[in-house]
């Protein structure tokens, strides 16, 4: 399970320390492509099988789903952490989630996330409340 939040910086080249927790639940090779809410996300190679799966099952027939597979995969690309354990991300995902220097990489149980540190801030600012109230409606389903 990847937990936690990590506050980096992105290199010159692209490059992105990847905190070393992450790393270990990520292993050595692993899927980055688009997310949504304007991040990247980072998949084990068997949480990203586990999702293709799952993709290849829809009804190609349903625009939806057309639109989200293509989106997800026309965005990917595999990874695999350097010596120093940073990951190279390619400038076509930097650019979709607006990463130049600062990043936050945060685990979210079967992914991690790639945030602009901006971007993060703000989302947390906008959906604190909102995850208060979602958290109310959990706690009645028994969760």
């Amino acid at each position: 399970m990847l937990l936690g939040e990590y506050e980096h910086s992105i290199d010159t080249k692209g490059r992105l320390a990847m905190p070393a927790k992450l790393r270990e639940g990520l292993g050595e090779h692993f899927v980055i492509t688009k997310g949504l809410d304007g991040c990247l996300f980072v998949y084990d190679m068997n949480q990203w099988h586990l999702l293709e799966q799952k993709l290849s099952a829809l009804p190609m027939s349903r625009k939806g789903a057309r639109d989200f597979t293509r989106f997800l995969f026309s965005g990917a690309c595999e990874g695999e952490c350097d010596k120093q354990g940073r990951i190279l991300l390619p400038a076509n995902l930097r650019k979709y989630a607006g990463l130049e220097k600062d990043a936050v990489v945060v685990g979210v149980g079967a992914r991690a996330e790639i945030w602009d540190a901006q971007r993060w801030a703000e989302y947390n600012e906008a959906t604190a409340e909102a995850v208060t109230e979602q958290a109310e409606e959990l706690a009645d389903l028994g969760i």
